[in-house]
């Protein structure tokens, strides 16, 4: 009896949870569209957290963003789909130096969705722009036939404008930089999972979603005068994901200290308890910031001193020797690899 194997020309769900094989299928889209910048700007190629558009004659640039957000449950421990999807967009334009303005918002809903589960997403995205201090400018809605879609997704596109002279980009690494990460990684998607319907995990850990605002405020100066090379909030694939792609478009080494990451115990047991690294897990309210040595410190004090920032830790630091690798010097002394993972292990966690 012969064993029919999968195809190899199929999509999967790994190949949208933030690993190699993403950028496989990112790569099969993007490969031949004939033109992917505007003015020299940073476009699509470049697979950074979103593109620019510089402005002829003028200092500054327009920096867009776009995002698609499919999460289950929708309701989980620290927020819902509406609360992600404004944290998602704003976020990834402050990963790009910029100060965000304005989204729009598309919003595909199963038939049979119920409104009371839509006006309380709907209130969230509501709270949040109000938070953030900007406006929702245009949008959609679709309604797709009863089995054809789980519920609900919205598709935002995020819109920020910055100066031209800040550069920071996932390429631009330097060899001595210390990386921060501003808070317990794994957060988010472990919460998740936790209460998801069948696994039967008590825990009181909750999703780490918030808007990174505050502590883009709080290290505006050091944004502004480029003394951070490098910024990425670790959501798919969590922080294994976002240091190799540092490392691989920088062409450096990443080394992290095991003992200075923030872990939190819950987040530990449950993925122990799973078989799951925490190292590939999402989070949503954290940066990892590749800065200049020589401000670093003082770059951690600001961030510390925020309320979403108090955990933040020098993690490590970027090196020349063994380019494109990332590597963890574990508790116990030895070094390992952290690999850049095929996906997320956890499905729909964003």
């Amino acid at each position: 009896m012969s064993v029919k194997k999968e195809s190899s020309n199929i999509i999967r769900l790994a190949h949208g949870a933030g690993g190699s094989l993403q950028e496989e299928l990112i790569d099969f889209i993007t490969k031949n569209i004939p033109f992917k910048n505007i003015n020299n700007g940073i476009g699509v190629e470049a697979l950074d957290d979103g593109a620019t558009i510089p402005l002829n004659g003028y200092e500054k640039e327009i920096v867009v963003t776009a995002d698609g957000h499919t999460i289950y449950p929708l309701f989980f421990p620290g927020g819902d789909l509406g609360t992600l999807s404004i944290c998602g967009t704003v976020n990834d334009l402050l990963m790009m130096g910029a100060e965000p303005l304005a989204l729009t918002s598309m919003i595909i809903i199963e038939e049979g969705f119920e409104f009371k589960s839509l006006e309380k997403i709907i209130n969230s995205m509501n709270i949040m722009t109000q938070k953030a201090n900007i406006a929702i400018i245009a949008g959609d809605t679709k309604i797709m036939p009863r089995g054809s879609l789980n519920e609900i997704i919205i598709a935002t596109t995020g819109i920020g404008i910055k100066d031209k002279s800040i550069n920071i980009l996932d390429s631009r690494l330097k060899v001595g930089d210390h990386i921060i990460i501003t808070g317990s990684i794994g957060d988010h998607g472990t919460a998740l999972m936790a209460s998801r319907e069948g696994l039967n995990i008590s825990t009181d850990l909750k999703s780490d979603l918030s808007l990174l605002l505050e502590i883009h405020n709080a290290i505006k100066f050091e944004i502004n005068n480029n003394f951070i090379h490098a910024m990425k909030d670790p959501t798919r694939g969590g922080i294994a994901a976002a240091l190799n792609v540092w490392a691989v478009k920088s062409n450096v080494s990443i080394w992290i200290d095991e003992e200075k990451v923030p872990l939190k115990k819950q987040v530990t047991a449950i993925c122990d308890m799973l078989g799951l690294d925490p190292y590939n897990i999402a989070s949503e309210g954290r940066a990892l910031l590749a800065v200049d040595p020589e401000h670093s410190a003082k770059i951690l004090k600001k961030i510390k001193s925020t309320e979403i920032g108090k955990d933040a830790e020098i993690i490590g630091e970027v090196k020349v020797q063994n380019p494109r690798r990332v590597f963890l010097k574990t508790i116990v002394g030895g070094t390992r690899f952290i690999d850049m993972p095929l996906g997320d292990p956890i499905p729909r966690i964003c």
